[in-house]
């Protein structure tokens, strides 16, 4: 059984309508006291439920209310729309509800459902269960293909576990974060502006210089260097490295400290910390599923995407829990090893660089890396296209799959991940030579990391479900890529490493059928983040 929600408002309450598999409604629209009764719904029917958007799990899980399974009708109709040529135009309810009826879809608009609407912006109009429920009908009448309902089931499940995640929030030692930034930065400035070991850095550059310069400026950096005789493109570290001037050691010191203090300093820590009154606090970041063209998630700031190295000893397991932290080993070229058929491109090892380079490369695990990356992002020429050349001798049909879409690409054509997420189309002037192949080298990589980031999804999907089938009592309070950490109570962590290795075995299998390439998990039980 599937029922559409709208979870009402402060001033309308919950409604419900059942509906068949098909989305045909099987009764009346109910009306509900609260949104408690959604969790006997669940409990009683366990159905899976169709939602607006994933907000819309989010005033559930506000009212303490978990659902097992979802279809989320926005992240579908983004899927959809892409599949229809049409990557990045809008895709929200009001959006697939214009197609619906033959209108211009508007732009979507912009969402804040924590607070007040936006100014200017209007209020809901219409009836959102009714257009839930026709929408949702729609979708279904067009999800035939077996491979696209996986991924907009896991896509779906992709919504709920961001919820979660954000409810949950991942642990985060307040206390540890601020002696970690006073011993990278030294003490905190009380009045704001740079902290003592910047300053000292920004005073080396100047001395370097013999002028005053600010370093925060990448432009007055390179008339500095300009005006000591040295040209340069950028300010990034790698130009700088090349450079032999006493300014650019304090200078690339400079940058990575500052980075540290701006994306993950004493601000983001009052911003995006939430203290629990124990000494403890939590991390809720703001993820957008499948954000990134591939299909990759984003988040609304707080960069929880890029934790660095330098802070991740603040991420703490509460006393007497552990962090199970796992990430999968070389995905996308097992990925594309499975999706060609090539199957000796990925031999039944934990480190694949180091066993194709024993095979291929003289045990020279570098280049053997080198080389898989250059297949998946294409190289352009020198070293890289040889070891590439290498490659097609060795393992034709996984070179053909990459090259194909390539050839699409540059062709204009669209191409699909496994599952069916679809690239954005060709834009006007990609015919042109340099447009070409620089789209021919996007759509090669496409392939596989789309199939990679339905893999981590099938994955999360797999591993929420078998934890809440088990009644785990373990959380799952991070996800990256192909990257997941979990909280979980002590004696319960062992058991949580081995699920998570099953799911991943489960995602391949999903996937790919009975391919004997393998997805290796490597689950690390430990105290903190750094640890791993």
């Amino acid at each position: 059984m599937r029922i559409a929600l709208d979870p009402g408002s402060r001033d309308a309450p919950p409604r419900v309508r059942r509906l068949d598999e098909h989305g045909v409604p099987l009764g009346d629209v109910e009306v509900l006291p609260d949104l408690f009764a959604v969790a006997r719904l669940e409990k009683e029917h366990a159905p899976r439920w169709v939602i607006a958007r994933p907000r819309t799990y989010r005033r559930l899980l506000d009212a303490g209310v978990e659902v097992a399974r979802a279809h989320d009708v926005e992240l579908t109709e983004g899927l959809l729309v892409a599949a229809d040529g049409h990557f990045g135009q809008p895709h929200g309810l009001a959006a697939a509800v214009a197609r619906l009826e033959g209108r211009t879809p508007a732009a979507d608009p912009l969402r804040d459902d924590d607070g007040p609407p936006a100014l200017f912006e209007s209020g809901p109009v219409g009836d959102e269960l009714a257009d839930v429920v026709a929408v949702h009908a729609a979708q279904q009448a067009r999800l035939t293909d077996p491979r696209m309902r996986l991924l907009v089931a896991a896509e779906s499940a992709g919504g709920l576990v961001a919820e979660e995640m954000r409810a949950t929030g991942l642990p985060w030692r307040a206390d540890v974060h601020d002696a970690l930034l006073t011993e990278a930065l030294g003490p905190r400035p009380v009045l704001g502006g740079r902290p003592p070991k910047l300053a000292v850095l920004a005073a080396e550059v100047d001395a370097a210089f013999g002028r005053r310069v600010n370093v925060d400026s990448p432009a007055e950096v390179l008339r500095a260097f300009g005006r000591v005789g040295v040209e340069l493109e950028t300010t990034r570290s790698w130009e700088l490295k090349g450079v032999d001037h006493p300014a650019v050691a304090p200078l690339l010191a400079y940058k990575e400290l500052a980075r540290l203090h701006t994306a993950h300093g004493w601000a983001w820590l009052r911003t995006w910390v939430r203290p629990d009154g124990h000494g403890r606090g939590r991390f809720h970041p703001e993820y957008v599923v499948g954000g990134v063209v591939s299909g990759r998630w984003a988040t609304r700031g707080g960069g929880a995407l890029q934790i660095p190295k330098a802070v991740r000893a603040a991420v703490r397991a509460d006393p007497g829990w552990k962090l199970v932290v796992a990430d999968a080993s070389q995905l996308e070229p097992r990925v594309l090893a499975a999706l060609s058929g090539d199957h000796a491109l990925a031999p039944d090892e934990d480190d694949l660089y180091a066993a194709l380079a024993a095979r291929e490369f003289g045990d020279d695990r570098a280049k053997a890396k080198l080389a898989l990356l250059s297949a998946m992002y294409g190289a352009g020429s020198g070293s890289a296209a040889q070891l590439m050349g290498r490659l097609r001798k060795r393992f034709p049909a996984a070179m053909a799959f990459v090259d194909d879409a390539a050839r699409a690409g540059e062709e204009g054509r669209l191409v699909r991940s496994h599952l069916g997420r679809t690239c954005p189309p060709a834009r006007p002037g990609h015919e042109e030579p340099a447009a070409a192949r620089a789209r021919g080298r996007f759509t090669r990589n496409f392939v596989v990391q789309a199939t990679a980031a339905e893999w981590a999804l099938v994955l999360l999907a797999d591993l929420r479900s078998d934890l809440r089938g088990a009644g785990s009592p373990a959380r799952l309070v991070f996800f990256q890529h192909d990257e997941v950490v979990l909280h979980v109570p002590a004696e319960a962590a062992a058991a949580t490493a081995d699920a998570v290795q099953a799911a991943a075995t489960t995602a391949g299998r999903r996937l790919f059928g009975a391919t004997p390439v393998r997805f290796p998990m490597q689950a690390r039980v430990v105290d903190g983040y750094d640890e791993h």
